[in-house]
């Protein structure tokens, strides 16, 4: 049998088969000893081969099928390992806020290096637009501006209010469809008012650090009634950067990637090198100070900042 893992808490899987029929599954050994160096080596989004067991109502996951792509992090707790939030996604929305907590652009950029090195459609969705203060928005035109003007679609949402949710229904109608953030950034909100009847909990932000309270634990994907899943995830606290080499950054950086074509030198880094035409492009105002110091602060290894 083959089936779209919908659900993981760990040890195991809930898998919606091709037939339509629901299984609780787990894995066997073999998959702990094929090289996957993740934590988990079955993610929410994964296609899989499994055989009934003899009850007929749970599982054995036999064999995974190829990915077309995924999203990794690394793991909070063990940084040579690494944790797949999702797999064989058709697009993966970050929700940010500006305020209560504020989304920094370094968690953004870092997000969107991610995405890009694992071949994930990404857009940006700012939420709690019911909060913002005439300077608030202001800070947002400006955000916006930075990623549109690179090719990241970005849309402006109060999940609280229901402002601009049909767009968003639109956007990922018949799509599988990560959504990510940081904890506290209205994820479970956003998901209630796309999916009303699921209900989500949704966490208040802690007061003493400003960072939302965990209330995802496990990447679980929703089915939606115009067709697509959407897949929640825990909030990220941190994002750090995995499996890219520094020679390679500046590839999934698109306006850098662009502009580094009319370096003096093929392997120029960027950093302080003569004839650097990304750094002119900085200094002309062409690329953004605040996604330069993003590649910068990646490069020199600081890749797990808020």
């Amino acid at each position: 049998m083959q089936g779209l893992v919908i659900k993981s808490t760990g040890s195991w899987y809930n898998v919606l088969a091709d037939s339509g029929e629901r299984y609780d599954c787990r894995m066997v050994g073999k998959f702990r000893i094929k090289g996957i160096k993740t934590t988990n080596p079955i993610a929410v989004g994964d296609r899989v081969k499994f055989d009934l067991e003899r009850d007929g109502i749970t599982g054995i996951i036999n064999e995974l099928l190829p990915r077309k792509n995924y999203i990794i992090r690394k793991s909070i707790n063990l940084s040579k390992q690494a944790q797949i939030l999702a797999a064989n996604l058709d697009m993966a929305i970050l929700v940010v806020t500006l305020a209560s907590p504020r989304t920094s652009l370094g968690f953004i950029d870092r997000f969107l290096v991610t995405a890009e090195a694992y071949d994930v459609p990404t857009v940006l969705v700012f939420n709690k637009l019911d909060l913002f203060s005439p300077q608030g928005l202001e800070i947002l035109q400006e955000f916006k501006d930075i990623y549109e003007s690179i090719g990241y679609p970005c849309y402006e949402v109060s999940a609280l209010k229901g402002t601009n949710i049909p767009v968003v229904q639109d956007l990922i109608a018949n799509k599988i469809t990560l959504i990510s953030g940081h904890s506290g950034v209205g994820k479970s909100s956003l998901i209630n008012a796309l999916l009303p009847d699921r209900d989500l909990r949704t966490g208040e932000v802690s007061e003493w650090s400003d960072k939302g309270q965990h209330t995802t634990t496990f990447a679980e994907m929703f089915e939606l009634p115009q067709g697509g899943f959407i897949v929640d995830t825990p909030g990220i606290r941190e994002l750090g950067i995995i499996d890219i080499e520094k020679e390679e950054l500046g590839h999934f950086f698109p306006e850098i990637f662009k502009t580094s074509h009319d370096c003096r030198f093929n392997n120029c880094r960027h950093v302080n090198e003569p004839g650097c035409a990304v750094m002119e492009a900085v200094n002309d105002g062409d690329i953004a100070i605040s996604r330069y110091e993003s590649y910068l602060s990646i490069y020199h290894g600081n890749d797990t900042r808020h």
